[in-house]
C-alpha cells in the first residue's frame, strides 16, 4: 500500500463533465463498437488506430470518418480519444503521416501515440498544438530519455514494460511534468516492449508493421542437432513447455501502488479483443477504480473481480515486471487459452413490455445460461423465453439472428450478455 501521506502530491486528471479522476482508465477500441462498449462501462479514453500507421491490422483501425465521429461522440460524454500512429515509418509512408496527423488535429483528437523521432518531426510541424504520446515500442527505460523526450515536444509517455514500479516512481518523481501512462492488463510480448522479429522471420509478417501472427504462441519443442526426432521436454510431466508464451498481465491488485507512483493512466491491452473481452474488463477495472479513489490506504481487491476476469479469454495472470524480476511462474506451461463465458450478443434496444430485442452474436439455445452485464450489476436472463421478432418460441437462435429476451429494468443499447461455455 503507498502512505496516504504521498496521496496529496498525486496530479488530477478534470474531465470535461467536472469528475475529478486520478487516474484515468485507458481502454482499447478496435472501432466504433468496441470505442461505444468501452465508454458505457466506465472507460474515461479509448486509443484507437489511424487506418495504415498503427501497429494493428486493417480490422482494429479507424478511417478517417470513423475518427471523426469516434471523437465527437466521445467529446459529447467527456471522455477522451488517443489515436495511434506508431509505426515505424518507411519514406513511402510520410506522405501518409501528415496527411493523417493533419486531419487528426483538425478533428480534435486528445492526443496521438507516435514511436518514430521522423513522426515526432512531422507533427510538430503540421500539427503543433496536438498532444504527442510517446508509444512503449520507443523503449524509455530510464530518466535522462524522459527528458529528452520531453525536450521533443513529448506529453505524455508509455515506459516499457520492463520497468518496475520503483523505477516508474522514480521517474515520475524526476519529471513531474511528464504524464506516464502504464499497462495494468493484457497480453505480454516475448520481446523487449514488443519490438519483435520472430513474426516476419517466420511467416514475412511484421509485428512492427502492425501484422503480427504471434509465433511465440506456437508449440515449440527443443531438439539437439543429432536427435531432431527426439525433443525434449522441459517440464516434468506430459506437457511442452511454452518458453516463449507469458502469462497476460494484471495489475488490479497493484492500483494503490501506481497511484502513489504517480502514473496518470491505466491502460488495457486488446485493439483486437472482442467486444465482451472490451466490456468485461473495463467494468471491472471501473469498480477497482472508484473502490480506490474512496480510499486508497484501505484498498483490497474483491475475489468476484479476479473471478470476472476469469470469464474472459486469458492465459493466466501475472505481475510481470512490476516488482523487478519476474515471478518464476510468469510463462505459461499450456498453449491454450482459458475462457469459461463468451458472447452472445448485445442488446439493440429497450422496450417498454419489459423487454430487449438482441442481435446474437454466437449460437444460443434455451438451455443456455445467459447473463446481461449491466455497468453496475450482473442480471441473469431466462433463455427458455427466447422468441423471434415474430414472438415465435425458439429452441436455438445463430449469428445475425435477431431474438427477444426479458429484462425487468430498461438497458441501455449496446449492453453485452454472455452465455457460460460447456465444460472439457
Amino acid at each position: 500500500m503507498p502512505d496516504p501521506c504521498c496521496l496529496g502530491k498525486i496530479r488530477l486528471s478534470i474531465s470535461a463533465e467536472g469528475w475529478i479522476h486520478p487516474l484515468e482508465l485507458l481502454v482499447p477500441a478496435g472501432n466504433l463498437e468496441k470505442l461505444r462498449t468501452a465508454f458505457l462501462y466506465g472507460a474515461d479514453a479509448v486509443y484507437i488506430g489511424a487506418e495504415g500507421l498503427s501497429l494493428r491490422a486493417g480490422q482494429a483501425e479507424f478511417g478517417p470518418e470513423e475518427i471523426k465521429t469516434g471523437v465527437d461522440e466521445a467529446h459529447r460524454l467527456g471522455k477522451r480519444v488517443y489515436t495511434a500512429v506508431n509505426i515505424f515509418a518507411q519514406n513511402r509512408d510520410l506522405a501518409l503521416v501528415a496527411e493523417q496527423l493533419g486531419l487528426l488535429a483538425s478533428i480534435g483528437c486528445d492526443g496521438v501515440i507516435v514511436s518514430d523521432p521522423g513522426v515526432i518531426r512531422i507533427a510538430q510541424r503540421v500539427a503543433p498544438d496536438l498532444p504527442l504520446h510517446l508509444s512503449t515500442q520507443a523503449n524509455t527505460t530510464n530518466v535522462e530519455s524522459v527528458r529528452f523526450w520531453r525536450d521533443q515536444g513529448v506529453k505524455r509517455i508509455i515506459p516499457a514494460r520492463e520497468l518496475s514500479i520503483a523505477e516508474i516512481a522514480a521517474i515520475a518523481a524526476a519529471v513531474p511534468e511528464i504524464e506516464l501512462e502504464l499497462f495494468v492488463h493484457g497480453a505480454m510480448c516475448l520481446a523487449y516492449s514488443g519490438r519483435c522479429l520472430l513474426s516476419a522471420y517466420r511467416t514475412g509478417r511484421s509485428s512492427n508493421r502492425g501484422d503480427c501472427t504471434h509465433p511465440c504462441r506456437w508449440e515449440h519443442l527443443l531438439v539437439e542437432s543429432t536427435r531432431p526426432y527426439d525433443p525434449l521436454v522441459l517440464e516434468e510431466d506430459n506437457r511442452y513447455s511454452y518458453i516463449l508464451s507469458s502469462k497476460d498481465l494484471c495489475l488490479m491488485d497493484r492500483l494503490p501502488e501506481m497511484l502513489g507512483a504517480g502514473v496518470k493512466s491505466c491502460k488495457i491491452e486488446g485493439r483486437m479483443k472482442s467486444v465482451y473481452y472490451i466490456a468485461v474488463v473495463t467494468r471491472t477495472y471501473r469498480w477497482a477504480l472508484e473502490t480506490l479513489f474512496k480510499d486508497p490506504a484501505t484498498y483490497q481487491t474483491r475475489p468476484e473481480w479476479f473471478a470476472e476476469l476469469s470469464k474472459i479469454s486469458n492465459r493466466g495472470y501475472t505481475h510481470g515486471f512490476f516488482d523487478g524480476v519476474p515471478e518464476n511462474n510468469m510463462q505459461n506451461p499450456e498453449v491454450k487459452y482459458f475462457q469459461s463465458h463468451d458472447l452472445a450478443g448485445t442488446v439493440l434496444s429497450y422496450e417498454r413490455e419489459g423487454r430487449v430485442l438482441v442481435g446474437v452474436r454466437n449460437r444460443i439455445t434455451r438451455e443456455d445460461s445467459l447473463e446481461l452485464l449491466l455497468p453496475e450489476t450482473t442480471i441473469r436472463l431466462d433463455s427458455k423465453q427466447m422468441v423471434d421478432e415474430h414472438g415465435l418460441p425458439l429452441d436455438q437462435a445463430h449469428n445475425g439472428y435477431r431474438v427477444y429476451l426479458p429484462v425487468s429494468e430498461p438497458v441501455p443499447a449496446g449492453t453485452v450478455i454472455r452465455k457460460q461455455l460447456l465444460e472439457s
